[in-house]
């Protein structure tokens, strides 16, 4: 298959102008610092700034440079784990929110008027293994006694609804759905610049520290800021400035590819209805219809930058796999970015020292619950008897963690294997 040169994303490319967001110079105080502007510490400085907190918003590089504006751009509710098992680890409290989670990005968008090619098309899990099939089932009878708007898809119904054989079963949850998620990310930014917050790219965050009753932040261009309460919130670019927290996730790379424009006659049968689809395998793929009616698909690639189109192989052939009519088209762009994963798959929210919360590791499921999440800290910070939805816990890192490259790529060549193996 023929492939352009150029790795930009398919969301750079067609991304709407970004706002001004100039490097922080000088000295700044406010309320709230937030390091990070993705989708968790945008939404929390939007809530944070409507309540009437002064905020400024610090980013390395710009806002959704990061997972926020590399992600396949699904809206999925919920997290890896069962509604019944989110109200034994959680309580029903937990189950409902992340339940809600996608809800909350499409409310945002309306409220904002965020032009980001949103719309409410499902998601579909799917899956190729028969062996799945039960387990999956059972976790959309779960979701539907709680009220969600679900439906069982057969193997015949499968291939409708994607356009592709092979599938043996799954299900489709409503309350999901798609978007541009750079454009949906700098909405957000230009929302929280009129709500009067200070957001500011090319600003890596160096230091903080406590001093008294404050924080203080420098920056790598000596910018400093003074704050009552700070976010951190750079999830899978999370670096040293606080002890340990990169080390309570594993960087994941995910790997994405999208064809040039799909002809009439292939948009007519693949995804006809819009929606976007996983599959339920343990390093299982992606995909959906993207900008210019481009079919993207994603899936896990290695722990080190790619440096070429070789390094998308496995992608491509999970593309041509299930979508054989692609196999002559021309893909049109490739890119990667870092999905936090943390080991026991769940989103974890710290606060290690006084006036300080960070919150990462979506694991995949980030456009959704990093907005909701983000909003719900946002409230916290405002008000400290408003609950977080999440358990908070002590910061853990991960035992030789410098070594993630080798041991979960070991974890994902078992992973592989035991997927090839299942029914």
């Amino acid at each position: 298959m023929p492939m352009t040169a150029s790795a930009a994303s398919i969301w750079a490319a067609t991304a709407a102008p970004a706002p001004d967001t100039p490097p922080l110079t000088g000295a700044a105080r406010c309320d709230v610092l937030v390091v990070g502007a993705g989708f968790t510490g945008l939404t929390a400085a939007l809530r944070l700034a409507e309540g009437g907190a002064s905020v400024v918003v610090l980013d390395a590089v710009a806002p959704g440079f990061g997972a926020s504006g590399r992600n396949g751009g699904q809206v999925i509710p919920g997290l890896k784990y069962d509604p019944d098992t989110l109200d034994t680890l959680f309580g029903e409290a937990t189950t409902d929110f992340v339940g809600k989670a996608a809800d909350q990005v499409f409310t945002l968008i309306e409220k904002y008027a965020i032009a980001c090619e949103a719309r409410r098309s499902g998601w579909i899990q799917a899956s190729v293994k028969t062996s799945h099939l039960p387990a999956i089932e059972k976790r959309m009878g779960q979701w539907a006694k709680r009220g969600a708007p679900v439906q069982w898809l057969d193997a015949p119904a499968m291939a409708r609804a994607i356009g592709s054989e092979g599938f043996a079963g799954g299900w489709i949850d409503r309350r999901a759905g798609a978007l541009h998620p750079l454009n949906y990310a700098l909405g957000l930014a230009r929302a929280a610049l009129a709500a009067g917050v200070r957001v500011h790219g090319e600003s890596p965050v160096t230091r903080l520290a406590r001093n008294g009753t404050q924080w203080q932040a420098s920056t790598a261009n000596g910018a400093t800021v003074a704050a009552q309460m700070v976010l951190l919130a750079t999830n899978g670019y999370t670096d040293r400035l606080w002890p340990g927290l990169r080390a309570t996730m594993v960087p994941a790379s995910s790997f994405q590819v999208a064809t040039a424009p799909l002809p009439p006659e292939m948009l007519a049968r693949i995804l006809p209805d819009g929606p976007v689809v996983s599959d339920t395998r343990r390093i299982g793929n992606y995909f959906r219809i993207g900008p210019g009616n481009r079919l993207m698909m994603g899936g896990r690639g290695t722990f080190r930058e790619p440096t070429g189109p070789g390094d998308y192989h496995r992608i491509i052939g999970a593309l041509h796999h299930f979508f054989p009519q692609t196999r002559d088209m021309t893909l049109d762009f490739h890119w990667t970015g870092r999905v936090a994963m943390t080991p026991d798959h769940l989103p974890h929210v710290h606060k290690p020292a006084p006036s300080l919360i960070a919150a990462l590791g979506y694991n995949g499921r980030g456009v959704a619950m990093a907005s909701a999440l983000g909003t719900a800290i946002g409230a916290h910070l405002l008000d400290a008897t408003s609950p977080l939805p999440l358990t908070v816990s002590p910061i853990r890192p991960m035992p030789v963690h410098d070594l993630h490259p080798l041991y979960a790529s070991a974890a994902i060549s078992w992973y592989r294997l035991q997927d090839a193996l299942e029914r």
